[in-house]
């Protein structure tokens, strides 16, 4: 149950990130409705495509993590509540998905931060 309550908090957690992504985007596109420099409209494009590029990223973490945690589920109730060890090692390999999509997150969050600093 503790890995199933893992699964659960990164996918809380990755819902947060596409719904703070989102509000990002519409922000970046308010931004981009002022005049701007050519080097801030090319980091305006860079932007937009990165947080295109995030929001599937979540996406397919999400459904990946789903997945998982449907098949620990399955293997508890087939095998008295132990799961395979390839089970466990791909629960560790989610967990380090989670983590590096994490950190490109917060540094995404930080470079869309600075723009907006220096564009408004």
């Amino acid at each position: 149950s503790q890995l199933s309550g893992e699964c659960n908090t990164w996918r809380e957690r990755l819902r947060q990130y596409r719904d703070e992504l989102s509000k990002d985007k519409r922000k970046l596109q308010d931004a981009a409705s002022q005049p701007l420099s050519k080097d801030q409209l090319q980091d305006v494009e860079h932007l937009h495509n990165q947080f295109h590029i995030q929001l599937i990223n979540i996406h397919d973490l999400k459904h990946a993590i789903k997945t998982h945690e449907q098949k620990m589920n399955y293997e508890k109730s087939a095998h008295n509540g132990m799961l395979q060890a390839e089970t466990v090692a791909e629960h560790e390999n989610l967990l380090d998905q989670y983590q590096t999509l994490d950190l490109t997150l917060q540094e995404l969050r930080a470079e869309f931060e600075g723009f907006l600093s220096r564009a408004l």
